[in-house]
């Protein structure tokens, strides 16, 4: 039943009347419930934000979502396998939806400044990405499976798998992931950290293998161009993706395969003493003069 405040107050008129009056058991009956059906959740939740883009499909707790549908507190928000949404929240904040995800606008209190006191979700499977808005960082929290995020004024992506394992690359600003063992700190474009039920690795910077480490070659896809964002939701830069330079010490956990190093180029080989005439140190080259052919390895 679709409820407004002047269906309230119909009802209340007709209690007023009803004092002067006498009605029968059937009548009051009647009144009573058309009370109770105005006072159900979806009246009663809170509008913090709305969607601003829809990718085929959408939902809400009341249904499919369309641009502009407002979204309300401990609303649970998914997509199918191929979808996208982009809400923005009453203090700015922006969140991305990517495909075949759930997340739960867990609590959202406001400042008489339109800020948020507190802005909490509750991710639990899927891509994302977050932009913080205009409210203070410490308002600012998200909770996966296996930890919770603390962000510092930030933009980042971020990915939930079904088995609870979270991925964090941050874009700008720091953030802070605490879960089992400890926290690690983001404080560089493109640090990554990656976490499950046994604990957190250290944060390094980000590349294609970390999609690997994860088992899912889609799971940023805002990294990799699997999906695309509206311009409101873009942060700038490339993506953290096309890189390959993860080659700093890290903490590794179990469960959480190490990102394979990349191959060593092979020296030039060494001419044999007495043997035939070596190759005037042009290498075994793919003919363009160095020592090991053309460089591919741009990242």
């Amino acid at each position: 039943m679709q409820c407004s405040v002047l269906t309230l107050v119909e009802p209340m008129r007709a209690c007023a009347q009803a004092m002067r009056s006498t009605l029968t058991v059937d009548a009051w009956i009647v009144l009573l419930a058309g009370v109770l059906a105005c006072s159900s959740p979806a009246l009663a939740a809170e509008a913090v934000g709305k969607a601003v883009l829809i990718n085929t499909s959408v939902t809400g707790s009341s249904g499919s979502l369309a641009v502009s549908s407002p979204v309300h507190r401990d609303e649970r928000i998914r997509t199918s396998a191929t979808g996208l949404g982009e809400f923005v929240f009453r203090d700015g904040t922006k969140l991305a939806v990517g495909a075949g995800s759930s997340v739960v606008i867990d609590k959202f209190v406001f400042n008489d400044d339109k800020t948020a006191k507190t802005l909490s979700i509750k991710a639990a499977k899927g891509s994302f990405r977050w932009i913080s808005g205009n409210s203070k960082s410490s308002a600012y929290n998200i909770s996966t499976p296996v930890g919770t995020l603390a962000i510092r004024g930030t933009a980042f992506d971020f990915y939930v798998g079904s088995n609870g394992m979270t991925a964090v690359v941050l874009l700008n600003g720091s953030a802070r992931f605490c879960g089992r063992g400890g926290c690690q700190d983001l404080k560089r474009r493109c640090d990554a950290i990656v976490a499950n039920r046994q604990g957190v690795t250290s944060p390094r910077r980000a590349d294609r293998r970390l999609l690997t480490a994860l088992g899912n070659q889609r799971a940023l896809p805002f990294q990799t161009g699997d999906q695309r964002l509206s311009r409101r939701l873009k942060t700038g830069g490339s993506s953290c993706l096309t890189t390959a330079s993860l080659t700093q010490p890290q903490r590794t956990i179990r469960g959480v395969s190490p990102s394979p190093e990349a191959p060593s180029t092979p020296d030039a080989p060494t001419p044999s003493p007495g043997g035939k005439k070596g190759n005037n140190g042009k290498g075994n080259g793919a003919g363009d003069g160095s020592p090991n052919g053309r460089d591919d390895t741009n990242g």
